[in-house]
């Protein structure tokens, strides 16, 4: 016996996918203050366990996209999930950062299969603008509500249990998921037999690979070295032979014209910008709770919460008010918010600022940050063919992932420039000179060299260690904010002169309809 799925049925179990994997992002980055005390991890190992994830993830956006569109996106998102959860767990037993660095990895090759086919089933499903345009808004909320509870609930386990225990909850997490979607969410690729582009797989794999991995070195090696600009160069040479070679063959699985259409490229611009400011602000935020004003993780989760739902808010409102005033406004109004928020952080950040100020600065976050992507999101989607909804989804993936690794490198390596020369200039004279390079690594290594001090008789060293540590911080906040603001600038502009008002509507594919299967009994 066969049975049409439920529209809101089969997009809930969607929207638990895509919040799972959006989970992941806010459970790590809560825990990064404890790696640093219980595994000893230094701030350019706990950029990699951020970064390793997100190297993989992005890496292989795109032949996973392609690979679903050919194979199956219902198969390929259970198998990724199951690669997801299997490698959360076992992370869980990492002794070493090595250990989890590579465990998350894994985990980002199990995000890579699963993203794409949940943005591309979920269009398959929602054909009509304005379904479309509700659908896409839903599946960005998500993101604000991963935000919501990913702290919240790593902190609870961070407090009763060991960091291990939010690696551990995500396998039992994926498995329910799965048992959802093999139940509910229907069958869907593109029918049309076309041969697996094997070049474009390889050369889109191993440009985006190396970009993001020279991104995410450059902070240490310094941006204008020899290896920096190598990789670089490499990864233009690596771009510049995927896109001859996506036009020369006659079944490419990314059709490159698609860059043509500013409906699409102007909008990626923008989900690049918007989690670029996103991961930078998330990666800083956390450390200047927890270490700063000295919350427990559980009450740092808590403390986001104006944030997660105001990214919520802001998802949901904005694909509707772009249906009515256009996707250009509304997005150059997202981005307005951001830097507005960022500008307004940079000029007022101090360990006594009342939390009602920090609440309020996170809500215009919070809103410019969904009053941007989602639109931008739909405006994507609405711009290519359903037979390609999958790789074309990966596009848009790898935009926020490339966005949210170059906030976390290029934010994270303005604020450690600042904070390293600023702490030289006010660290006590009198603090012997191993203590002096330790405090350097990172704001909680410094933490942990004034309670050292303090332990050993000499609280004043210890406290005058604390507060130069603290000043070092907020500088070096202050300067990566006005950074992300100048970037958030720079976007606002760019969709003012290229976004197109409207999306067009959603175009036929050209071998007919996408095999939509429903789910049998």
């Amino acid at each position: 016996m066969t049975r049409t799925p439920s529209k809101p049925l089969v997009l809930t179990v969607l929207l638990l996918a895509s919040f799972l994997i959006n989970l992941d992002t806010t459970l790590v980055n809560v825990a990064l203050p404890s790696l640093t005390r219980e595994l000893g991890t230094s701030t350019s190992q706990l950029q990699w366990v951020v970064d390793a994830y997100n190297l993989v993830f992005a890496a292989l956006l795109l032949t996973a996209g392609s690979l679903s569109d050919r194979f199956g996106r219902k198969g390929m998102l259970i198998a990724g999930l199951v690669v997801f959860g299997a490698a959360s767990f076992v992370g869980g037993y990492a002794g070493t950062p090595g250990g989890l660095i590579a465990a998350r990895a894994v985990m980002g090759l199990g995000a890579a299969m699963t993203f794409p086919p949940t943005l591309a089933l979920l269009t398959g499903v929602f054909t009509s603008r304005k379904e479309r345009a509700l659908s896409i808004g839903l599946w960005g909320a998500t993101a604000g509500v991963a935000i919501a509870l990913g702290p919240i609930v790593g902190g609870f386990l961070l407090e009763h249990y060991t960091w291990s225990s939010i690696f551990y909850i995500l396998g039992p997490a994926s498995l329910a998921v799965i048992a959802l979607v093999a139940a509910f969410v229907p069958a869907s690729r593109n029918p049309a037999a076309h041969r697996l582009d094997y070049w474009g797989l390889i050369l889109s794999g191993t440009f985006m690979g190396l970009l993001v991995y020279t991104i995410i070195e450059a902070p240490d090696r310094g941006w204008a070295s020899p290896a920096s600009l190598t990789g670089f160069a490499g990864s233009v040479v690596l771009l510049a032979a995927f896109i001859v070679g996506e036009r020369r063959t006659e079944q490419p699985m990314l059709d490159v014209r698609l860059f043509k259409d500013m409906r699409f490229s102007a909008a990626s611009a923008a989900v690049t910008i918007a989690f670029f400011t996103l991961l930078g602000f998330i990666f800083l935020i956390t450390q200047f709770f927890q270490f700063v004003r000295s919350y427990s993780p559980l009450s740092a989760g808590v403390h986001l919460l104006p944030v997660a739902f105001a990214v919520a808010i802001g998802s949901t409102l904005g694909t509707r008010l772009a249906v009515k005033a256009g996707t250009k406004v509304i997005v150059m109004a997202g981005l307005a918010l951001q830097a507005s928020f960022y500008f307004w952080v940079a000029s007022d950040i101090s360990p006594t600022l009342s939390y009602g100020v920090i609440a309020a600065q996170m809500v215009v976050y919070g809103l410019g940050m969904g009053l941007t992507s989602a639109p931008a999101t739909e405006s994507i989607m609405g711009a290519v063919a359903a037979d390609q909804a999958g790789v074309e989804s990966a596009v848009n993936d790898s935009t926020r992932l490339l966005g949210g690794t170059l906030g976390v490198a290029i934010i994270g390596s303005v604020y450690a420039s600042v904070y390293g020369t600023r702490l030289t200039s006010v660290l006590p004279p009198a603090l012997p000179h191993p203590l002096a390079e330790t405090t350097h690594q990172s704001v909680g290594a410094a933490f942990a060299v004034s309670a050292q001090l303090t332990a050993h008789g000499q609280p004043a060293l210890g406290d005058a260690v604390r507060q130069a540590a603290i000043t070092a911080f907020d500088h070096g906040l202050s300067t990566g904010c006005v950074v992300a603001a100048c970037v958030a600038v720079a976007g606002a502009l760019l969709a003012a002169a290229f976004l197109p008002a409207q999306p067009p509507q959603f175009p036929a594919p050209e071998h007919g309809p996408v095999e939509l299967a429903a789910t049998t009994s």
